[in-house]
């Protein structure tokens, strides 16, 4: 028994120094671009029924978190599928690798929001560029699995999250602007770089 468990994990550590070592073709360059189009139409729906999201950043912070879940849904699905067909035997090892890759960045996003909701409302104002720079940081950790022109988003969302704070910190306002436009921005360059380093127009999709 001991030797058959032995075996297993032999198994599962070469499946994942294989993984490791495979570029990961979960993302498709569609289903990426449609979150850039989710960024925008929040953007505008805040924009014309938000009238003070600084005064109301529960609304602002919910609106964003639920266009981030539809945004995560879609690509979990489209991961999925993806993965299962280019991947092979490899698709759930290749689908976690992916996750554990981005899923600090995610996490220390969703919790920054919820300390300065909770204990530094005043802060709120840095939230949109503090989560474009936990993006890059995502980004970049993703670049060992995924086309290497991939860190061009990377630094796009760097750029922007400093760009962001260094705006806001004239007027510690919310705006769904500069939330929404280098998310948008941000989404589409992602797809823009998975479709040429592939050449996946996801019509087999």
């Amino acid at each position: 028994m001991r030797d058959l468990d032995k075996a297993l994990a032999d198994i599962l550590a070469i499946r994942s120094q294989i993984a490791a070592g495979t570029a990961f073709r979960g993302y498709g360059p569609a289903t990426v671009a449609a979150t850039s189009g989710i960024a925008l139409l929040t953007t505008v729906a805040q924009h014309l029924w938000l009238a003070n999201p600084t005064a109301n950043p529960v609304v602002f912070l919910v609106g964003w978190a639920a266009a981030a879940f539809v945004s995560a849904g879609l690509i979990w699905i489209e991961m999925q599928a993806r993965s299962r067909r280019h991947h092979s035997g490899l698709a759930d090892a290749m689908v976690q690798q992916a996750i554990e890759q981005f899923l600090p960045a995610a996490v220390a996003g969703v919790l920054l929001a919820i300390l300065q909701w909770k204990f530094a409302p005043e802060t709120l104002w840095m939230l949109p560029g503090l989560w474009q720079v936990l993006v890059s940081i995502g980004v970049f950790a993703s670049v060992r699995s995924l086309p290497r022109t991939i860190a061009l988003g990377g630094a796009w969302y760097f750029l922007s999250g400093f760009t962001v704070l260094l705006i806001a910190s004239q007027s510690h306002t919310l705006s769904p602007w500069t939330m929404g436009v280098p998310f948008a921005i941000g989404q589409l360059l992602l797809a823009a770089l998975l479709y040429f380093a592939s050449g996946d127009n996801d019509v087999e999709d």
